[in-house]
């Protein structure tokens, strides 16, 4: 890449770099856990049939696991950059609208009643649901979307359901707070059994908003440019809306609430100069993908055999690797 070219011109080498960051990360969640298996072993395990132990290691503890990871960090991603053209702000994130508030204090309240897994996660749905609702329904009237208000109401959202979690916490009793936290900062051990329904979404919300990749660049000149140009504004930013909500839940189904990568992963495609969402989107998806599958690689071997909760890794990598993209920003 020689100097002075910006990298939208080269958005295909991205993709390819990208790419084989992804499949990096994904192999290397493989590769690496509690249990020694060579790079030779993984590859034999995984196209090759067979009653072994690296076998049974590869196929029911660490695909699913990094496939989780992957399903999960896209979706926060994707979220992540809907989300911010739709609020014309690159600090938004998949939790700025209260969305994470509600599910948490839904799978908090469930696990302080002694609930199983199955009725916490329906919990933890029904908040997350009725917070989208409340949002939308102090947002949307009479015909009109009120960005503003839809920010307000999504923070002062967010503001109680904090509070509600800390009391939570305050009357849970000690051996049910370590599971809470790890559910707060995320915690993908958990999350095979959402596998399936977290993949459909993502590839659903992914496919759609690129369908309409060509409206999202029209509308990030503006709301009145759009009009303009003809786009329908009203109903391409409820389906943003939703669209972000929906993949935003199907996250927080799959491994509780993760910070950071909704922010940092689409604004660091945006700083190495990439603005056409059809390209920005998928390359948030794979990058997103692979630096939580990363991410949880290291918080379940770092500390082996303890697992620390893979929120924590996220921000620790994050914030240099974005600090380090803004100061060679010019």
């Amino acid at each position: 890449m020689t100097a002075g070219v910006t990298a939208d011109k080269y958005p295909v080498l991205l993709l390819i770099l990208f790419l084989l960051f992804a499949f990096g990360g994904l192999f290397t969640g493989l590769l690496f856990g509690s249990v020694d298996i060579s790079f030779s072993g993984v590859a034999h395990a995984l196209f090759s049939s067979g009653d072994t132990i690296p076998h049974q290691i590869i196929w029911q503890l660490r695909l699913p696991r990094v496939l989780a990871a992957f399903a999960c960090g896209g979706l926060l991603a994707l979220a992540g950059a809907l989300l911010q053209i739709l609020l014309r702000n690159p600090l938004a994130d998949p939790y700025i609208l209260g969305v994470s508030g509600g599910a948490a204090v839904g799978a908090l309240l469930a696990m302080l009643l002694g609930w199983g897994l199955i009725l916490t996660n329906l919990a933890s749905l029904a908040g997350a649901l009725t917070a989208i609702a409340i949002v939308f329904g102090l947002s949307f009237r009479a015909g009109d979307w009120n960005l503003y208000r839809l920010l307000l109401t999504g923070v002062v959202l967010s503001a109680g359901c904090t509070a509600l979690t800390t009391l939570i916490l305050t009357l849970a009793p000690a051996s049910d707070v370590k599971g809470m936290l790890f559910w707060l900062m995320g915690d993908v051990s958990r999350a095979d059994e959402g596998l399936l329904p977290a993949w459909i979404t993502l590839i659903i919300v992914a496919v759609i908003s690129m369908l309409f990749s060509g409206s999202l660049n029209v509308l990030s000149l503006g709301q009145m440019k759009a009009k303009t140009l003809g786009v329908a504004v009203l109903p391409l930013q409820a389906g943003i809306y939703f669209g972000a909500s929906l993949a935003t839940v199907a996250a927080l189904m799959l491994a509780g609430a993760i910070g950071f990568v909704g922010l940092i992963v689409p604004h660091a495609v945006r700083l190495l100069g990439i603005s056409d969402f059809r390209w920005l989107l998928p390359l948030s998806v794979l990058l997103g993908g692979g630096f939580l599958t990363l991410a949880d690689t290291l918080a379940r071997t770092l500390w082996a055999p303890q697992q620390l909760p893979v929120g924590v890794l996220t921000a620790l990598l994050g914030v240099p690797m974005l600090l380090l993209l803004l100061s060679r920003k010019r």
